[in-house]
């Protein structure tokens, strides 16, 4: 079973290097690629005031946050729900650097580093699908045809949702594999049947004759017309039909 985090954040600002901070964490978890309805999602005060220009992304104040937890308080419910997984994220950098910032912070009972090669980036993927084309999450949306109403302002755990879906396409759709192990089925002998993903799956089986009567005996006709040798006959059966 494949379990991945989809994690988006919002922050105080650009620059987790100047001293800008996390302030909202939204996860989604993924078995398979699917989505489980199984999510993580919190906010932080920050200790720091939000910039204009964050603000005027995803709506969050300083009035809001206040009153929040601040990130040792969550850390613990965070790393347990990701766990070991894989992570999902557009432009991993970004969120990876302020995950590790605030990590660092905590110092000896800090979680160990986000390592970016372990993080599925999928502005990464996108620019290799699409490349010279616009590749951030609303452009992407609005490629594959995924519904932003929802969305007037940026929140982590709507944009993991969104995000989810996104990634989803960049596999290459709603079937994101081929799934060729068949299952059993009710019908005797191999069969085509569906796989547990909802694929179809091709096995062994017999093809119906779709000949009349009337056009078998003209075949027959046909076949008694060629030599011994004729080199089609390596490949009529048993029985002499092709």
């Amino acid at each position: 079973m494949l379990r991945e985090i989809v994690l988006d954040t919002e922050t105080t600002g650009t620059d987790a290097k100047a001293g800008d901070r996390l302030i909202e964490i939204g996860c989604v978890e993924l078995l398979n690629h699917i989505q489980t309805g199984k999510v993580f999602h919190c906010y932080i005060n920050p200790q720091r005031a939000v910039s204009e220009g964050a603000f005027g992304v995803h709506g969050l104040s300083d009035a809001f946050l206040a009153d929040k937890p601040v990130f040792a308080e969550v850390v613990d419910a965070f790393r347990d729900f990701c766990a070991d997984s894989r992570l999902v994220i557009h432009n991993a950098p970004f969120d990876v650097g302020f995950l590790n910032m605030e990590f660092a912070r905590l110092g000896a009972a800090a979680p160990p580093a986000i390592d970016l090669a372990a993080v599925t980036d999928t502005l990464l993927m996108a620019r290799r699908k699409h490349p010279g084309a616009a590749n951030n999450l609303d452009a992407l949306c609005t490629r594959y045809g995924i519904d932003t109403t929802r969305r007037t302002k940026h929140g982590a755990l709507l944009d993991a949702q969104i995000l989810a879906e996104v990634y989803m396409e960049l596999l290459g759709g709603k079937q994101t594999s081929l799934g060729l192990a068949p299952v059993e089925t009710a019908a005797a002998g191999p069969a085509l049947t569906q796989s547990p993903e909802g694929a179809v799956a091709i096995g062994p089986r017999m093809i119906r004759p779709r000949l009349t009567p009337t056009e078998r005996e003209q075949h027959e006709a046909f076949l008694a017309t060629l030599g011994p040798n004729a080199i089609w006959r390596d490949y009529l059966g048993e029985d002499g039909t092709a």
